[in-house]
């Protein structure tokens, strides 16, 4: 499953930063606006320790660890829906990302440059989100002006709902409130899948700190805090420049040293990779062998055929069965065999619901 999260903001409030420290493609970060002109795309590793802990049992040949894509997006401004700035070409790229990190500066230095000289999140916020809901209030209009008519007409049902769906969205987005807002059935939602509403996909705030205030944050953070209180939304607290200087050590012991010096047991880019994952209400199984130990992406909820299609589309096609041991049982007992020997490998049909962590092997036949 190819994933992508894009990394959103002003400019200068640390997302090529950011971007830097999640992978190892080297974006321009310098102190002027629009510094990364073309997206960047670098393909990350989720942590896992379960995974690590399967190479241990297994020995295997290959190891083969889940990866999201962080896509870094040129900086916005005021006017972008407009076409002001790099506004078009901003908007474009964020619409082919499945979800929003939205980086916002939570720290002073007059040594670097603020777009609206002064620091302050929840106005930083509230310029990207009304850029983005008027780009999406101008693709709902253009909806409603085609579809109004065979709604009307009471002939066409499904035309109907789709154009309530298309007035719930308007609404809300002429109130300033994102897409995401509007609580609609899931079995309707499919009917405007093709809307690609930019205020609806999920959102993770990014507080960039200062070192100083890493572990606890501060009262920018607070402030950002208090201002999506009902967004039900998600705030990670990061000091990119920490972290930057932290991917610049060469061992795993170095790192840890630092970390502990500043007052932190898991760098932020670490809790970051993860909470970008599971913003996408993802999981993970896994498949272990003397070939290859593999983990694999999943959506919440997925079947087992479904879980075999990310392996290959025939593997769902002609799915038989699953055979599917728990990751607790496979770490407790060591190997396959052993679990088999102890009754802890079970036998599961088309309507398994496969959940975390689960070890599988799948049969088909095509």
């Amino acid at each position: 499953m190819a994933l992508q999260c894009g990394i959103v903001g002003l400019p200068n409030v640390g997302k090529s930063t950011l971007f830097n420290c999640l992978s190892n493609a080297k974006a321009q970060a310098a102190n002027f606006p629009f510094c990364t002109i073309e997206p960047n795309v670098g393909v990350i590793t989720v942590p896992d320790e379960r995974l690590n802990k399967l190479v241990e049992l297994v020995h295997p040949q290959r190891i083969v660890p889940t990866t999201v894509e962080i896509v870094d997006i040129a900086g916005l401004v005021k006017g972008a829906s407009k076409g002001e700035g790099l506004g078009n070409k901003f908007l474009a790229n964020i619409r082919e990302t499945d979800s929003i990190l939205h980086v916002l500066r939570c720290f002073d230095n007059d040594n670097i440059v603020h777009v609206d000289g002064s620091i302050n999140p929840v106005r930083d916020k509230e310029i990207i989100d009304t850029e983005l809901q008027l780009k999406d209030l101008e693709t709902v209009e253009s909806r409603i002006n085609k579809v109004q008519k065979q709604a009307q007409t009471g002939g066409d049902k499904q035309a109907k709902v789709i154009y309530d769906i298309y007035v719930q969205y308007r609404n809300a987005l002429l109130q300033g409130k994102s897409a995401r807002t509007v609580k609609i059935d899931p079995f309707d939602k499919r009917l405007v899948k093709d809307l690609y509403l930019l205020t609806d996909k999920p959102v993770m705030y990014i507080c960039n700190v200062d070192e100083a205030s890493a572990k606890s944050g501060n009262s920018y953070v607070e402030a950002l805090r208090a201002a999506v209180i009902d967004e039900d939304a998600e705030i990670l607290v990061v000091a990119a420049a920490t972290e930057a200087d932290i991917a610049e050590l060469e061992t795993y012991e170095e790192r840890q040293m630092f970390l502990e010096e500043v007052g932190l047991t898991e760098s932020g880019v670490a809790r970051l990779i993860r909470a970008a994952y599971h913003l996408l209400d993802l999981q993970t199984y896994f498949t272990a062998g003397v070939q290859e130990v593999r983990a694999w992406t999943f959506e919440r909820g997925w079947k087992a055929p479904q879980c075999a299609g990310v392996i290959h589309t025939d593997f769902e096609k002609g799915f038989i069965r699953a055979e599917v041991i728990k990751y607790l049982d496979f770490t407790t007992f060591g190997s396959e065999a052993s679990c088999k020997e102890a009754g802890k490998m079970n036998v599961e049909g088309k309507e398994y619901i496969v959940q975390d962590g689960d070890i599988m092997h799948f049969r088909f036949n095509v």
